[in-house]
C-alpha cells in the first residue's frame, strides 16, 4: 500500500514505515532511548532526503520524550530547575544549529554533513559502549562488580555563577549544563535526534546529579527543544513531513511496549552491548555509502543564495 510523501516527494509503503516506526520503538523501549540517532540512518537508507529525515524525526523525538516526562513527572523525578538552565543552553543551541542547518542547505552540503555527524556520532559512540559492555560482562561472569569510574570534576566546582539545584543536591556553577544543553541542542538540529545519549551520560559524569532525577530531568528539557527544532525546520527549512512524521509516531508508540516487556528478561550489560552492535553496524553502513560509488555520478541541484 503506496502514499505519497509531499514533502519528501516520493512515494512509500505506509507498512514499511509502520514496521520501521514499530522497530525503532522497540529498541527505545528496550534500551531507554528516545531511537532518533537511529531512525534517521534508517530513513536515508529508505530514500528519504536527510534533510527531510532529520526535520521529520523531531515529531517522534517529541512525542516519545512528553511521554517519558509525564510519567517521570508523576514520580517527582525531574528537577525544574536544572531542566530549565539545560533548557536555556538547548534554546540557543538548537537556533544555532538551524542557521547553520540553512547555511548547508544553501551551499548544497546538508546530506554530507548530516551523514559524516552520524558516522562519527554512532561509530565513537558504538565502540565505548562495546569496550564498556565487554568489561561489565567479564566482570559479572567473575563474580567482581564493574567498577565506576566518574571522577570527580572538581574544576566545576570553581567555576562562578554558582546556583542551588536543591532536587539534585548540587551547588554548582551554571555554565557547564548550559554548555551541555547548548551543545545538545545544536545536534538535535543538525541530526534530528533528541540528545539523549549524550545528555544523560554528561549531567551523571560531568554534573554529577543522582541518577533518580537525570532520565526525568533530560527528558523535560528535550520536550522543548525538539518542539522548538521541529517548529524552526518547518518553518525555515521546510523540512517536517507531516505524514511520515504522524506514522512513525503511529509505529513508535506500539513498539516501544513490547520493547520495554523484552528488556525486563535481559541483563543490562547485554542490552548494552547489542545496541553498541546496532550503532556500529548502522554507522558502517552509513560509512559505506559515504565511499562507495553512488549509482547516478552527478546530479544538478539548485542552490539558494546566502541569508
Amino acid at each position: 500500500m503506496q502514499i505519497y510523501l509531499p514533502i519528501a516527494e516520493l512515494p512509500v509503503n505506509i507498512l514499511t514505515i509502520l514496521a520501521m516506526g514499530a522497530t525503532v520503538g522497540f529498541l527505545s523501549g528496550m534500551f531507554g532511548i528516545g531511537g532518533g540517532f537511529l531512525m534517521t540512518p534508517l530513513l536515508i537508507f529508505l530514500g528519504i532526503p536527510p534533510a527531510v529525515a532529520v526535520g521529520t524525526q523531531t515529531t517522534q523525538v517529541v512525542a516519545s520524550s512528553v511521554t517519558g516526562a509525564l510519567a517521570h513527572f508523576t514520580r517527582k523525578s525531574i528537577d525544574f530547575k536544572m531542566g530549565g538552565v539545560l533548557l536555556a543552553g538547548g534554546i540557543v543551541g538548537s537556533l544555532s544549529g538551524i542557521y547553520l542547518f540553512k547555511v548547508l542547505t544553501a551551499i548544497g552540503q546538508i546530506d554530507l554533513t548530516i551523514s559524516i555527524a552520524y558516522v562519527l556520532l554512532l561509530s565513537v559512540i558504538g565502540v565505548m559502549m562495546m569496550v564498556e559492555s565487554v568489561r561489565a560482562i567479564r566482570a559479572a561472569r567473575g563474580g567482581a562488580q564493574p567498577a565506576r569510574r566518574g571522577g570527580h570534576h572538581s574544576w566545576i566546582h570553581g567555576l562562578p555563577f554558582k546556583a542551588r539545584f536543591r532536587r539534585s543536591k548540587l551547588y554548582i556553577s551554571v555554565i557547564p549544563p548550559v554548555l551541555v544543553g547548548f551543545f545538545v541542542g545544536v545536534l538535535s538540529a543538525i541530526m534530528g535526534v533528541g540528545g539523549g545519549f549524550i545528555m544523560i551520560p554528561a549531567m551523571i559524569y560531568l554534573l554529577r546529579m543522582p541518577t533518580n532525577v537525570v532520565i526525568g530531568t533530560s527528558f523535560f528539557q528535550i520536550v522543548f527543544v525538539a518542539a522548538l527544532t521541529g517548529v524552526m525546520h518547518a518553518t525555515e527549512n521546510q523540512a517536517v513531513d507531516i505524514v511520515l512524521g504522524f506514522l512513525l509516531v503511529v509505529g513508535g508508540v506500539i513498539g516501544a511496549q513490547y520493547g520495554v516487556r523484552a528488556a525486563e528478561k535481559m541483563p543490562a550489560e547485554q542490552l548494552r552491548a547489542l545496541l553498541a552492535a546496532i550503532l556500529m553496524l548502522i554507522g558502517l553502513r552509513l560509512g559505506y555509502d559515504l565511499i562507495s560509488t553512488p549509482p547516478d555520478l552527478y546530479s544538478i541541484i539548485e542552490v539558494e543564495p546566502l541569508p
